[in-house]
């Protein structure tokens, strides 16, 4: 490796950039990032297509690539969480419209998701990197902008991420408790405080297995989906054989029985989008740990394709089943552990099987816990790279052991439990920041999805959606705008403080934090992604200039190699 430092034709091109830029703080950012030293790959022989590809989008690697094609769909499934998923968020589509609302908005709901996985593949496969959809702004967005879109992307994504795994780690200890609750006949009853107990032993212990090494955490991922298929087809097939009083199809397909208030009741229904929306989010999970995938370009957007697409088809199929045997569905609603789903598997199974598939919903969220917090352990690992976050230096570091980042594993894990302390005083409020989740994830994906349908400076990877792109593109925007309103809203009527829907005050405080820190801070040290390293195309001499590529761009160089 060597440092290179830029001549005189590298600070043109600088200035240049900075004089477009009417920003002094910016000017210094960038002038800072100009003056950094980067890694200069020289020995491309000895780079595969993955490694190459890294150090033309600017990194070193410094992962193992260890993920195979099996553990890169068992990940991207494990994200999902399709079968503990369903039965968490079931309630939803039940309260808000009845049966026909949890079956008819899954098959509409899951089409705009697949619209928006199959828009990120596209991203992922052009730009493969741990940063995920936030690097994309980089090549996407116009260069004088790349700074602030980059930083609001970035932020909703990671403050998006610190949610999703908040509410899968409270999600499971809701799931644990509730197998209790049915042990005990439900004599127990769990509280708020003992839930929040549970979720942080649980949260602990997925930042524990994280702490592996990627060779031991893709070991284990690849056996998630196997286990999480087996579990939902067994218990599909248990609940239609062993259900005796099944609702006709007339009532399944539409009968619309509104709970929730609202009126007319066509509006009720639309909350029914919520189910669907909340199990297919976190789309970008797998491109987060693209640096620890054997041919990414590939891999990383076929298992995120291809998972997502086994999530609508199956989630679809699972919620008509759960619906046929939901019985009265006022009566379920009213269950005392508040798990329609599981109420199910009790009533039609007996308490032995509503036990089981309970526990089985337990460990299947757990995959999705230990998933999720290695994608966000990564992400802040690429943001720190980037020198986005406080601290970065800090996170950034390497485990020797493990060559694995340990500290923004831990940092990671950390947020997330603090986060679910709220539940402590009022569950009303933690609702409120898992709300927030969907909204921040998709809108960190449709920023980039923007950028490249309005700059066209996409350049196609391997994998790509051809003539359809755009079309899928303009639909996954339109549907995360319209799903996004609905979001916002309280799902139940008349509003009093206890079912307020608080997401839209969540959401402001999240764009006032990351407005105002980019005001009071970000813009004085943050550049946008940043260039680790440069690929050299010839020979590197000392006080020689010599031809390099960062990305589509040439630049000049004059190289001083190491002692």
């Amino acid at each position: 490796m060597a440092d290179a430092i830029a001549p005189d034709g590298g600070r043109d091109h600088f200035n240049a950039h900075a004089n477009r830029r009417k920003s002094s703080a910016a000017v210094m950012a960038l002038e800072k990032a100009n003056l950094e030293p980067v890694d200069v790959v020289e020995d491309i022989a000895l780079l595969d297509e993955a490694d190459r590809r890294l150090a033309e989008l600017g990194y070193v690697q410094v992962y193992k690539r260890e993920f195979s094609w099996l553990s890169c769909f068992s990940f991207a499934m494990s994200i999902s969480g399709l079968f503990a998923s369903v039965a968490t968020t079931y309630v939803y589509p039940l309260e808000a419209g009845g049966a026909a609302s949890a079956v008819w908005c899954w098959l509409i709901s899951g089409f705009g998701g697949m619209c928006i996985a199959l828009s990120v593949s596209e991203l992922v496969s052009a730009y493969p990197t741990s940063g995920g959809l936030y690097f994309t702004c980089k090549y996407l967005a116009p260069e004088a902008w790349v700074p602030e879109i980059s930083w609001l992307c970035g932020w909703l994504n990671l403050l998006g991420q610190i949610a999703g795994v908040a509410s899968t780690e409270y999600g499971c200890a809701q799931l644990l408790l509730a197998a209790v609750s049915m042990g005990s006949g439900f004599t127990y009853i769990p509280t708020n405080d003992q839930t929040v107990g549970v979720m942080a032993a649980v949260t602990i212990f997925h930042g524990a297995l994280n702490s592996m090494s990627t060779a031991a955490l893709e070991k284990m991922t690849r056996t998630y989906v196997i286990f999480h298929i087996g579990v939902l087809v067994s218990c599909c097939i248990t609940l239609l054989v062993m259900t005796q009083n099944k609702h006709p199809s007339s009532y399944v397909w539409t009968n619309v029985l509104p709970e929730a208030g609202w009126t007319p009741s066509g509006f009720s229904f639309l909350f029914g989008f919520l189910s669907a929306s909340w199990t297919m989010t976190d789309y970008d999970a797998t491109a987060h740990i693209a640096e620890e995938i054997k041919n990414p370009e590939l891999k990383a957007p076929w298992a995120i394709s291809t998972a997502l697409g086994f999530t609508y088809i199956g989630g679809w199929l699972f919620t008509i089943v759960l619906t046929y045997c939901s019985g009265d569905i006022p009566t379920t609603l009213a269950s005392p552990i508040a798990q329609p789903a599981a109420q199910i598997f009790y009533d039609n199974i007996g308490p032995a099987g509503g036990i089981f598939f309970t526990v089985a919903a337990f460990i299947i969220l757990n995959f999705v816990g230990i998933t999720a917090i290695q994608a966000g352990a990564r992400t802040v690992w690429a943001y720190s790279r980037d020198e986005m976050l406080p601290l970065s230096r800090v996170w950034y570091k390497m485990n020797k052991t493990t060559t694995t980042p340990l500290n923004a594993v831990w940092l990671f894990t950390i947020c997330c439990a603090l986060i679910n302390l709220v539940g402590l005083g009022s569950y009303t409020a933690i609702a409120a920041i898992f709300n927030l989740t969907a909204i921040a994830l998709d809108w960190s994906y449709c920023i980039p999805i923007l950028c490249k349908m309005l700059f066209g400076k996409f350049q196609p990877g391997p994998w790509h959606l051809g003539r359809y792109s755009f079309w899928i593109n303009l639909w996954a925007v339109i549907w995360t705008l319209f799903v996004s309103v609905i979001f916002v809203l309280p799902t139940i009527l008349p509003v009093t403080p206890q079912n307020m829907n608080y997401v839209c005050v969540i959401l402001g405080a999240v764009a006032l934090f990351a407005v105002g820190y980019w005001y009071a801070s970000g813009r004085y040290y943050y550049s946008g992604p940043r260039v680790k390293a440069q690929l050299v195309e010839g020979a590197v001499a000392d006080g020689k200039f010599t031809r390099m590529a960062e990305g589509d761009e040439k630049s000049m160089t004059k190289s001083v190699t190491d002692s």
